[in-house]
């Protein structure tokens, strides 16, 4: 379930309410809306209607695509079925359908079983789907047979759609009551939110309580009818896109200067200067490192996780990430980068996350991270025509930054990128031969087919439309928004987003696929300063990867060689990761050796006792001078080489106590006497050195 509650949702009202536009403020944020027109024309003398109508068409964007269904009003039903998981639907409003409904030209029909066939549409609907209608409940019974008609169909239309629809919300003048929310904080569902102005959905953090809520509960029972301990895994929390309200006294999510780029409606454009990692923190941990008391020799290359938390996190003692949230991209690429992918696989593999399974769930759940799945728009044939226009390009941008906004506000420590398209690696490497030169054989990864076999065929067709795509657009510019506009494509512009939004909000991202690293790519473009806070945690053996990798400076911590899908590889990682940021934050110092000073001067004290240092002398020790018996006994800094091995340490004359030469220093040795003699000075008068290497008394 969504952290805001609703997949569908209802949006009721009165005349000039505001319905219409609040439900357009619930989608505003998509990167393409398809809208589906219910209305007829009306009468073409009538000004007003027709000026309402204008004003409906005014308010919607270009990417907008408008779709009519007046002719027929059986086909609205159909279309809300056909619409695909990566669409984003608004059906304004089921006044007009009804109305087409029981026109005359339309009946005899059976009004009730259109309006089940509708409300079974939208319990089925993949999409995400926002429907409007008039609430006509509040009025007074209508005198004519035709009003009466007209109400009594819209409010069975009304209750049916409700009753399927996650959410149900009336606005009025204006200002937005929720009436329907799938859950409250204690569980139960159909609770009702507190009353909101204008905001599109409850808060997010009483929604992922009520999600949380309800995953226990689900789990409680599931134990308790099994009898005994379920240790299945907990499903993950799977969000989708929501504006969250911002935690007071985060210092994770204080504000910068690139803010007001999306805030003020301002153009994400290149050259941002956006924030860096800490220059002093990241060195100084690892430093830091080296005085832990470990057994052996540390923690190796696992010594860069500690600096790059420290860096992202401005301080010498990183903490591990404990709120971790996966933004699972899925967005498909038409014509030959496609090529070999199953239809509807990554359809498939998107709703099953959406149900909390597969691997990418499975591990996200392992880790207590959230999952959201983040539909983008679909990519055409780069072959043949560009990927995107430059207006979807300019709506994905945001749309990514918003994600990694929303992440940051809903206290998000690290973000982990993850995709699911189809013709992911063919778009990624057109964008590294666009941006580094690269040779498109070079960087495609093998096309693998279900039953484990490599698709040759499959693997020189996505050639064919790399090589044709950077042939179309060889005199095209290569900026960052043209590369994403003609080769790149929905997911890689959303990705590059949520790097430049990560990057906004001193947000660290964990990459390790094609999408990511393409997106890296682009965004150094936009802001140099995003493939800072981003850590590579394994190449998977994928070419492109290597390549981006290389480039960015970007070098991978392991060598695993998994191939478990862009995102999954990284979670995989990602317990090993925490636990070098646990063992760096808790372990302590290693105990330093003593003093060199303190040594000497226990040793000095140990010798004024009259302890030997050299040996078990029967003399008294007195000065350290020791006139022993010729055992040893005495001074041991003068007593050396009791052997008189000539491979033992050479004599070294004694300072004077008196008056003598200007300095002591050896200029000439004899080897077999171990004497010394002084430049410029005669040697002192004095008894012969003792041929052990002893100096006699």
């Amino acid at each position: 379930m969504s952290v805001d509650g609703w997949n569908t949702v209802l949006v009721l009202g009165g005349i000039r309410s505001g319905k219409s536009e609040f439900a357009e403020s619930l989608v505003a944020e998509a990167p393409t809306v398809r809208y589906v027109a219910t209305s007829a024309a009306g009468d073409p003398t009538d000004a007003e209607w027709a000026a309402r109508l204008e004003a409906h068409r005014a308010r919607r964007p270009g990417s907008w695509t408008t779709e009519e269904t007046a002719d027929d009003p059986r086909r609205l039903a159909d279309v809300v079925a056909s619409a695909g998981p990566n669409e984003t639907l608004l059906v304004d409003d089921l006044g007009g359908w009804v109305t087409v409904l029981l026109d005359p030209a339309h009946q005899p029909a059976d009004d009730t079983a259109t309006i089940a066939e509708l409300a079974d549409a939208v319990r089925a609907c993949p999409a995400r789907l926002v429907l409007v209608s008039p609430e006509v409940g509040l009025s007074l019974v209508p005198t004519t047979p035709l009003g009466r008609a007209f109400v009594d169909a819209l409010g069975a239309a009304n209750r049916a759609v409700a009753d399927v629809c996650d959410a149900v919300v009336l606005v009025v003048a204006g200002q937005a009551c929720w009436l329907k929310a799938p859950a409250a904080p204690g569980g139960g569902a159909g609770a009702v939110p507190a009353p909101q102005a204008a905001v599109p959905a409850p808060a997010a953090t009483t929604a992922a309580q009520a999600t949380a809520a309800q995953g226990a509960a689900a789990q409680a029972t599931a134990t308790a009818a099994g009898g005994g301990h379920d240790d299945r895994a907990a499903l993950p929390q799977v969000l989708t896109p929501t504006t969250a309200p911002e935690p007071a006294g985060a210092p994770w999510a204080a504000p910068t200067m690139a803010l007001p780029v999306v805030a003020t409606g301002l153009v994400i454009q290149p050259g941002m200067e956006l924030p860096m990692p800490d220059e002093y923190t990241g060195p100084q941990a690892v430093e830091r490192l080296a005085t832990l008391d470990v057994p052996g020799a540390g923690l190796g290359v696992l010594e860069r996780v500690v600096g790059f938390a420290a860096a992202t996190q401005g301080t010498p003692t990183p903490k591990p990430w404990d709120s971790v949230r996966v933004l699972l991209l899925h967005g498909d690429h038409a014509g030959g980068a496609a090529a070999g992918a199953p239809p509807g696989e990554s359809a498939r593999r998107a709703a099953q996350a959406r149900a909390g399974q597969g691997v990418l769930a499975r591990l996200a759940a392992e880790n207590g991270a959230s999952l959201q799945v983040v539909e983008t728009p679909a990519s055409e044939p780069i072959e043949r025509l560009p990927a995107l226009d430059h207006e979807q390009v300019e709506q994905a941008l945001r749309y990514g930054w918003r994600l990694a906004e929303e992440a940051a506000e809903a206290g998000v420590r690290l973000l982990v990128l993850a995709a699911c398209g189809a013709g992911t690696d063919a778009a990624a490497a057109a964008v590294l031969a666009a941006t580094a030169g690269a040779e498109p054989p070079a960087v495609l990864g093998r096309v693998v087919t279900a039953g484990g076999e490599i698709d040759d065929a499959a693997w020189m067709r996505r050639c064919a439309a790399v090589r044709d795509a950077l042939h179309r657009t060889r005199r095209s510019p290569r900026d960052a928004k043209d590369v994403l506009a003609e080769l790149g494509g929905g997911d890689i512009a959303v990705a590059t987003g949520v790097l430049l939004g990560a990057t906004a909000r001193r947000l660290p991202v964990l990459l390790d696929g094609p999408v990511g690293l393409a997106a890296g790519m682009v965004s150094r473009d936009l802001a140099g300063q995003a493939r800072h806070w981003c850590l590579l945690a394994d190449h998977g053996g994928h070419p492109a990867v290597r390549l981006a990798a290389d480039v960015l400076g970007l070098d991978p911590l392991l060598d695993l060689r998994l191939d478990l899908g862009e995102g999954a590889n990284a979670l995989t990682a990602l317990p090993l990761l925490r636990s070098v940021l646990s063992l760096a934050a808790a372990l302590p110092a290693r105990p330093g050796p003593d003093d060199a000073a303190t040594v000497a001067d226990e040793a000095a004290a140990a010798g004024a006792d009259g302890d030997g240092a050299g040996g078990d002398g029967d003399g008294d020790g007195a000065g350290g001078d020791g006139a022993g018996d010729g055992d040893g006994a005495g001074d041991a800094a003068a007593d050396r080489d009791t052997d008189g091995d000539d491979g033992g340490a050479e004599f070294v004359e004694p300072e004077p106590a008196g008056p003598g030469p200007a300095t002591t220093a050896p200029t000439a040795t004899t080897a077999s006497t171990g004497t010394t003699a002084s430049a410029g000075a005669a040697e002192p008068a004095g008894p012969e050195p003792d041929p052990a290497g002893r100096r006699a008394d």
